[in-house]
Parts: C-alpha cells; sequence; structure tokens
C-alpha cells in the first residue's frame, strides 16, 4: 500500500491505502468512504470521524481518544492496539456494523442497545464500559479485564468468558445460556448474594 498524507475536500472514495504516522487531530479525516485501508501509528485524539465510512480496514496503534463518531459507519473495521477511551459505539450507523478489538483500551465506552452478536475482543481493557441491553451472543471475551464493566438485560447466550478477569453481574438479570465461564470468573456471577467462597 502506497503512503498518502492528506486527501481532497470533499466526500471522497479512497481504497487500498496506507495513512502512517499522521497526526488528524491538527489535520482532520477528509469525508468520505475508506475502503480496505490502513491507518498506522495515527493520532485522531479530538478529530471527528462523524459521518465517515470505513469498510475493511485496520487501525493498527493508532490514538482514538475524544473522537466524535456520531453516524460513522464501521464494517469489517479492526482495532489492534488502539486507545479509544470513552468511545460511544451506539452512536454509529448500526447498518452492517462489524467491529474487532485486539490489544485495545475501551475503557468507560458504550455499547448500550446494540446488536454485537459474534463480536470479538482479545487481550483487551474493558473497565467500566456499558453493555447494558446489548446483544452479545456468541461473542468471545478473550483475556480480557472487564473491571466495572455493566451487563443488565444482555444477552449473552453462548458468549465465552473463559480466559477473561473481573467481570460481574447477576445471572437473574442477563441471559446466559450456553455462556462459557472459568473458575474463578465465575464466582462474580455470585457477587450479588455477598457470600465468601474458600
Amino acid at each position: 500500500m502506497p503512503a498518502i498524507r492528506s486527501n481532497c475536500t470533499s466526500d471522497i472514495h479512497i481504497e487500498d491505502r496506507l495513512f502512517e504516522k499522521i497526526n488528524f487531530a491538527s489535520e482532520g479525516l477528509k469525508r468520505g468512504i475508506y475502503e480496505n485501508c490502513k491507518f498506522l501509528n495515527c493520532d485522531f485524539s479530538s478529530s471527528d470521524l462523524s459521518n465517515q465510512t470505513l469498510i475493511n480496514c485496520v487501525f493498527d496503534g493508532c490514538n482514538l481518544c475524544q473522537v466524535k463518531i456520531g453516524n460513522l459507519s464501521l464494517n469489517g473495521v479492526s482495532f489492534k492496539d488502539c486507545k479509544q477511551l470513552g468511545w460511544d459505539f451506539s452512536n454509529c450507523n448500526e447498518l452492517l456494523f462489524s467491529v474487532s478489538f485486539d490489544n485495545c483500551n475501551l475503557n468507560y465506552s458504550q455499547f448500550s442497545k446494540m446488536n454485537l452478536k459474534g463480536i470479538k475482543f482479545v487481550d483487551s481493557r474493558l473497565h467500566e464500559v456499558d453493555f447494558r441491553q446489548t446483544n452479545l451472543t456468541n461473542a468471545v471475551f478473550d483475556n480480557c479485564d472487564l473491571t466495572g464493566a455493566v451487563f443488565l438485560k444482555t444477552n449473552l447466550e453462548k458468549s465465552d468468558f473463559r480466559t477473561s478477569k473481573n467481570y460481574a453481574f447477576d445471572p437473574e438479570q442477563n441471559r446466559i445460556k450456553k455462556a462459557k465461564f472459568s473458575i474463578p470468573g465465575v464466582f462474580g456471577l455470585l457477587s450479588k448474594f455477598d457470600i465468601e467462597i474458600d
């Protein structure tokens, strides 16, 4: 992929490009459709990605903190080694929404009321993340830290928590049929009972 530094000023369609070490916090990403593009070690902090369309793109080592994402379309987008504190994914365009996360910091993010069936979180920090009323059927939480994550009226059927830690939620307030847990993580399901387990 050839690296490029900037784009034209109106809606555009960019394919198969590498954006490397670009400070979009100051330049801004021009509005358009980005397909099969890779963003490597870029800084998007406090930038505006609203109304962008990203298809089969990869964000690797990017700072995406405090980014505006109203009506952002994410279709087949992978985030690796990224910092995305406080993203409200429920503001994204839900049509064809498809993402994955590998070694990302998603602390304080929102996924409430979204359809995230089959989503995969790997080696990621999910402190205080809001999953209320979210469809997480078949979701995989692989080696994730879920300290303070909120699950309420959430569909967790067939989801996999076996390698993750620090999750706690009420089995009576969530759907957990055939979900997978391991010891000692499963004790987080008993926290509401205020009991001691040796």
